[in-house]
Order: C-alpha cells, then structure tokens, then sequence
C-alpha cells in the first residue's frame, strides 16, 4: 500500500511538474514567429480587388456574359499571375500572364461564362495563382440561369427513361 501511495504521489507530481510549461508561453512564442514571416511577406505583391465577385442576375440559357475584375497591386514589389483557371470549362477567365505588374499599377481580369447546359442557380469560382503571400486569390460568379423550354423538356424526357431502366 505504501508503495502504491509513492507511486501515485510521483506520477501526480510528475504531471504537475509537466504542465508547468503554460501553454501561453508555447502559444506567445509561435506568434512571434509568424508574426515574423507575415512582416517579411509583408514586403511582396497585394492583389486588391474592386469587387471579388459578380452576380450576373437572371439570364437565359445558353447565353454567354462577361464581368470584368479591376485589380491593383497595393504590395511593395513586382506582381506576377501564373495563372487563372475557372471551376468549370464554362467559365473562362482573360489576365495578364506572367507579365510584371509593378507596385500601384492596375491589371483587368475578365471573366466569361457560357451558361449552355447550365440551368438554375450556377455559382462558378476563378483561382488566380500569384506570387501574393497567400499563392492563391479567389474570384466568384453568379447567375439565375432561366432553363431553355426544349432543352428542359428533353433534360425531362432523358431522366425519366433513367428511372425506367433502374425500376
């Protein structure tokens, strides 16, 4: 019994010892290191946006809109798109690759959408990939796509014969 009443008097006094370290201290020197990255990035290119996204309303199907993004590097050094890519192929954006934007200096990004095959509600996202601290900007569009009366019909016509052949 004695040696049960050390032993748990050790390990009580084990974890007591360890917890010593506050997890404030631990949490006050990771700040100070990122605290330190983000001042240094601070010195590289800001993509700021006029708008970071559009809603293009309500628009029939198979129409085709564009929406331009004004854009200026607010940073302290050169600015570079790699590269910018829509979350589907309907949606097709237009930037400045690889060309050097200069601090204070503004770009356009347009951004086309073919809402082809694309009835209801679409809400499409281009990624723009930068050399900004972050790698990777992010543009949303949005449209009310009224269906087109033939092509509902058909879209209709070919779900049901999918229900047919699964009963």
């Amino acid at each position: 019994m004695k040696n049960l009443s050390i032993a748990f008097f050790t390990l009580f006094a084990f974890t007591l010892n360890s917890c010593q370290q506050s997890a404030a201290k631990k949490v006050n020197k990771n700040k100070a290191q990122v605290t330190k990255t983000i001042s240094s990035q601070s010195d590289g290119p800001v993509m700021t946006f006029d708008k970071v996204s559009h809603d293009f309303g309500i628009i029939k199907e198979g129409e085709t809109v564009e929406t331009v993004f004004n854009f200026t590097n607010t940073g302290k050094s050169d600015l570079i798109i790699v590269d910018a890519r829509g979350s589907c192929g309907c949606t097709v954006p237009k930037y400045p690759k690889n060309t050097p934007i200069a601090p204070g200096e503004a770009g356009i990004i347009s951004v086309r959408f073919d809402s082809s095959g694309k009835p209801n509600l679409q809400q499409k996202t281009v990624t723009i990939s930068a050399n900004t601290s972050s790698g990777r900007e992010m543009l949303r569009i949005k449209a009310m796509v009224t269906p087109d009366q033939v092509k509902q019909k058909q879209r209709e016509e070919q779900a049901r014969a999918r229900q047919q052949l699964n009963n």
